[in-house]
């Protein structure tokens, strides 16, 4: 919440499952192009929040499985738990809301009454009990054909037992019964209200879902909203009784991720082309100093000369040494400190050593300070995956824009990257910059 002084540019609030991240993309091109956006051009001034049905222990099971970013603010279990940060700091003021008129006993006590519900960790992995009932989501299966009615008795015994609850059906299947304050919607509103009162709220904020429980999103006051192309029936239906003829929600014609990036463009909310749909960086000129999105570039350049999907040319390394100090030191992981000669000899041996295998970069959570004239100091997680193994380095750069015009981008001054705990490369050797 304190990260940025002022309202952000933007504040995309997007679930995740089958919205940011694509299951049917094997190598999640949608996520990683959405990332690149993200970091180039959003990162600095703007919010990215998680809204996902998903436990803790489940959206961390995710973040394990897809090369997904870092939000700022992650809503879990149905809009009934908020965390902030990357430590995942818990808002105790929502807990304190959702507790009212709730009573978890209550609701454990008359839903075993109802035959037709199937508690979800009796179906799913059993060491999972502890983590999906949450103590504000009670959650079930039902067969689509008892749903609507099990929903309306459930609800009428749990009135009739002093209880405001609030009960969602998505996916088909999945029946999760909540306080009447939480909810997807009510936490975004929630976060709403709490910006409004510091003087922050954002200038911009963009919905994304493909759900039933996606579907409060869409209801809260001037927000932007998307339905990726792949939404499910129970989303459309609702959207075409209670929305159809709302301008600021759209049906995207692109899949998850790219939907998302195809509202950001549709909404005229900033930049909408990706960088990794720009083969030539001279195509992507800029009139203002972005070193993030410099930072994005590079490691998109790594990942192409990798994997060979760019024609090897001595240019291209000729040009990386003249946007380098000649005494720049660019620190390994290991702890080896190697100069732009050292750097530009492992490129040239490293041309193609990925192609044909499942070789991905990308960059997390760049902050960029101005911290004297024309220097600037860039702080990120670097990762790549190959194959099954995922490495992954903290980096701190300094770049400098002394004598340079925006679209000539900057000089790299200094590098220096240590491992993330846990992901460092099996062979020190094979990674490159």
């Amino acid at each position: 919440m304190d990260r940025l002084s002022s309202s952000a540019r933007v504040m995309i609030v997007s679930d995740l499952d089958h919205t940011m991240v694509d299951h049917h993309d094997s190598e999640n091109l949608s996520l990683l192009r959405f990332n690149a956006l993200w970091e180039a051009y959003y990162r600095h001034d703007s919010l990215l929040v998680f809204s996902t049905g998903r436990s803790p222990t489940l959206y961390k099971e995710l973040r394990k499985e897809k090369p997904m970013l870092t939000p700022d603010i992650t809503i879990m279990s149905v809009g009934t738990e908020i965390t902030y940060g990357t430590s995942m700091v818990p808002d105790e003021g929502w807990v304190e809301v959702l507790n009212q008129k709730w009573d978890r006993n209550i609701v454990t006590e008359e839903t075993s009454k109802f035959s037709e519900l199937k508690l979800q960790v009796q179906v799913v992995d059993p060491s999972l009990a502890e983590t999906e009932q949450r103590p504000h989501k009670v959650s079930f299966y039902v067969q689509k054909d008892k749903a609507q009615d099990v929903m309306k008795a459930l609800s009428d015994k749990l009135v009739k037992r002093g209880l405001d609850v609030k009960i969602i059906y998505s996916g088909g299947m999945d029946l999760d019964i909540l306080p009447q304050g939480a909810g997807k919607g009510q936490a975004l509103a929630y976060l709403h209200k709490k910006f409004k009162t510091e003087g922050k709220l954002p200038q911009n904020t963009l919905v994304c879902g493909d759900s039933g429980n996606d579907a409060e999103l869409f209801t809260i006051p001037e927000v932007h909203g998307v339905m990726v192309s792949n939404a499910q029936e129970e989303l459309l239906h609702w959207h075409a009784e209670n929305a159809k003829n709302n301008p600021k929600v759209i049906h995207a014609t692109e899949r998850c991720a790219s939907g998302i990036i195809q509202a950001i463009g549709h909404f005229n909310l900033g930049p909408s082309i990706s960088p990794r749909d720009v083969m030539d960086s001279s195509d992507s000129v800029s009139e203002n100093f972005e070193p993030g999105r410099d930072i994005v570039r590079f490691f998109l350049f790594l990942e192409r000369w990798r994997r060979a999907e760019m024609e090897y040319s001595e240019l291209y390394l000729a040009g990386l040494k003249a946007l380098s100090f000649p005494s720049s030191a660019f620190v390994h992981p290991s702890g080896i400190e190697q100069s732009i000669l050292d750097c530009t000899n492992a490129l040239r041996r490293s041309y193609g050593d990925e192609q044909g295998k499942q070789y991905r970069v990308w960059v997390d959570q760049v902050t960029t300070t101005e911290i004297g004239s024309n220097i600037w100091l860039l702080k990120f997680n670097k990762w790549e995956i190959s194959g099954d193994e995922r490495r992954g380095c903290i980096a701190t750069v300094l770049l400098s824009s002394k004598d340079l015009s925006p679209s000539e981008g900057f000089t790299w001054v200094h590098m220096h990257q240590t491992w993330v705990d846990g992901a460092g490369a099996k062979d020190h050797t094979d990674w490159v910059c």
